[in-house]
Formats: C-alpha cells, sequence, structure tokens
C-alpha cells in the first residue's frame, strides 16, 4: 500500500511539516498544539483544492432528486424489463447531463488522502517514517510525542499507548485519559457525519425525491456511513480522527452556505429563501418579492394596486381657416 500512495504520503507529510513550522513560528511553541493545527491545516488545503468538486458534487445531487419523478416513471413502465429500463435511465441522464456517479468525487479523490494521513500517523504510533519524515528524524520524533490535551495524537482507543515511545513519555499517559480523548472525538466524528448527510436530505431534496431508490440510497447512507466510521473510529489514531472530524465540520459549513444561496427548487431550502427575499424586499421599502404558499406548491404574488387615473391635459384650439371662421359668423 504504501508503494502505491508514496506519492500522497510525502505530499500529505510536507503539508503538516509546513504548517507546524508556520504555526511554531507564530505560535513560539513546538510541541502536539503546532502539529494539532498542521492537521487542520492539511484539511484546509485538500478541501480547498476540492471546492470545484463539491459544488458539482451538489448539484449532481440536487439533478439526481430533481429526476426522481421520471425515473419512476420508467420503473413503472419497463420494471419487468431490467436491461430496457437501465437503457432509458442512461438515455435520460445523457438528455438531462446527469451524471449520477458525480456525487460520490469529492469522497472518493478525497479517500487517498485519508488513508496516506492514516499512514503517516500510524508509522509515527510505530515508529515508522513515512513520507517526507524518512529524512526529517528531528520533526518526527517532535510528532510522536505531540499530544492533544495529554493525549498522543499517534494513539488509539484500540492502542492506548503507541510502541516505541520513551520510557519517560509512555510513563505519563493516562490509558483512561486516552480512551476517553479518543471516544469523544469518535461520537463527534460518527456524530457530523449523520448531521452532514441529515443536513442535505431535509433542506435541498424535493417532496418527490423522498420516495424511490435514490430517496432509498440516502436513507441507506445516511446510516450506514456513521455506523462504519463508528467501528472504524476504534482503529484510527486521534490524529485521523481529529481530521475527520474537521472535514466534516468544513463539509456541513459549506453545504449550509450552497443550499442558502443556491437551493433546488421545491426544496425547503428555496422557501426559506423566498421567505428571506420577501423580507428584505419589506425592509427595503419596495414591492414584496413571491413568497412560497403554505403548501410550497410556488410562488404567490400580491396584487400591485391600479395606478392612479390621469388627470386630462389642457386641450388645444384646433385651427380653421379664414373661409370657415366667415361660415360660422354669418351662421
Amino acid at each position: 500500500m504504501d508503494t502505491l500512495l508514496s506519492p500522497l504520503l510525502y505530499v500529505v507529510s510536507w503539508i503538516m511539516i509546513g504548517w507546524h513550522a508556520l504555526f511554531a513560528t507564530v505560535l513560539g511553541i513546538d510541541d502536539g498544539l503546532s502539529w494539532t493545527f498542521s492537521i487542520v491545516g492539511l484539511v484546509v488545503v485538500i478541501r480547498i483544492l476540492l471546492i470545484p468538486l463539491f459544488v458539482r458534487q451538489i448539484k449532481a445531487s440536487r439533478a439526481m432528486a430533481l429526476l426522481q419523478p421520471q425515473m419512476r416513471e420508467l420503473q413503472k413502465k419497463y420494471g419487468s424489463d431490467r436491461e430496457r429500463m437501465s437503457q432509458e435511465m442512461m438515455k435520460l441522464y445523457k438528455e438531462t447531463g446527469t451524471n449520477p456517479f458525480a456525487s460520490c468525487l469529492p469522497i472518493l479523490l478525497q479517500a487517498p488522502f485519508f488513508f496516506s494521513l492514516f499512514r503517516v500517523l500510524d508509522g509515527i504510533a510505530h515508529d515508522v517514517p513515512r513520507g517526507a519524515f524518512t529524512s526529517q528524524e528531528a520533526l518526527f520524533e517532535s510528532a510522536r510525542q505531540a499530544t492533544l490535551f495529554g493525549v498522543p495524537l499517534s494513539s488509539s482507543f484500540r492502542q492506548p499507548i503507541p510502541p516505541g515511545l520513551p520510557a519517560d513519555i509512555t510513563a505519563t499517559i493516562n490509558v483512561t485519559g486516552v480512551q476517553v480523548v479518543a471516544g469523544v472525538l469518535v461520537a463527534i466524528m460518527v456524530a457530523t457525519t449523520f448531521l452532514t448527510q441529515r443536513q442535505l436530505m431535509r433542506k435541498n431534496m424535493p417532496a418527490s425525491a423522498l420516495e424511490g431508490p435514490f430517496a432509498q440510497q440516502q436513507k441507506i447512507l445516511l446510516y450506514v456511513l456513521p455506523l462504519t466510521f463508528l467501528f472504524s473510529g476504534y482503529f484510527f489514531p486521534i490524529g485521523v480522527v481529529l481530521y475527520w472530524c474537521v472535514s466534516n465540520l468544513w463539509t456541513m459549513g459549506q453545504q449550509f452556505y450552497v443550499i442558502r444561496r443556491m437551493p433546488a427548487p421545491g426544496t425547503p431550502a428555496e422557501e426559506a429563501y423566498k421567505r428571506r427575499l420577501a423580507a428584505k424586499a419589506a425592509r427595503r421599502g419596495g414591492p414584496p418579492a413571491p413568497t412560497p404558499e403554505p403548501g410550497g406548491t410556488g410562488p404567490t404574488t400580491t396584487a400591485a394596486p391600479p395606478p392612479p387615473p390621469r388627470p386630462p391635459g389642457r386641450q388645444q384650439p384646433k385651427r380653421t381657416t379664414r373661409a370657415q371662421r366667415k361660415g360660422t359668423r354669418k351662421s
């Protein structure tokens, strides 16, 4: 695995070393806090690079949700013919420009960085330098001794005391304290994973998308992913759990911004967006903006009062010829 991930092991470790150097210079410290911030900095760098893919993921999820009524019709029509139904669905994806796999891109592309960080921290825990740490012996020893709340970043719930640490450090490690910190971080990781998926389903999915295979898939992910992290968190080093917690919080913030500013049609987020526009227009004293009906069927507008009647203008006298004026006087 290390051979396949070798370039990413260097990328991840160099990013950590760079952030550590920055925080050590700014904060004037070279301890666990600097290494903790370096992991947060790693999240920031990776998530900034993945912003275009994240926006694409949101758009793909929105497009898939809006296609659910048409997909249900295809299932009713070709439910007994799986091959024909697959062909019709692929045709529908092509006509609408929808990629069902685009919603998975950020997770798939972030996974190699996640595993690379896991291998780097696992090497720190087992006294096996990986990536840039192979040529940075002093920094490797500093990272091995880095702690968060008195708990080594390389320790885990399963292995509270990493092997190979100096005896004077292992003597100060409280096993119960390590398991408490690891358990709390794993609980935060599981909760933020659940809330991130739930935020997307409740706020940015129309009612028509809450039924059918797509909705079932989303509900499965809603519960399967947190359970997966719950069991795997037992083995993850605390630094890896910290990375995933910060990454989840970043995702929640990104989703909140995108859903608030660009809600999908027919969703609760769109109704809230229209209410905000109406309130903003009312504060400015302008005409009321369209507001959604209570049932969410569409916007309604208040009829504007008819304009006041224009006052009649002064009528100019018509010009007449001399012959016409003479005829008028004779009559």
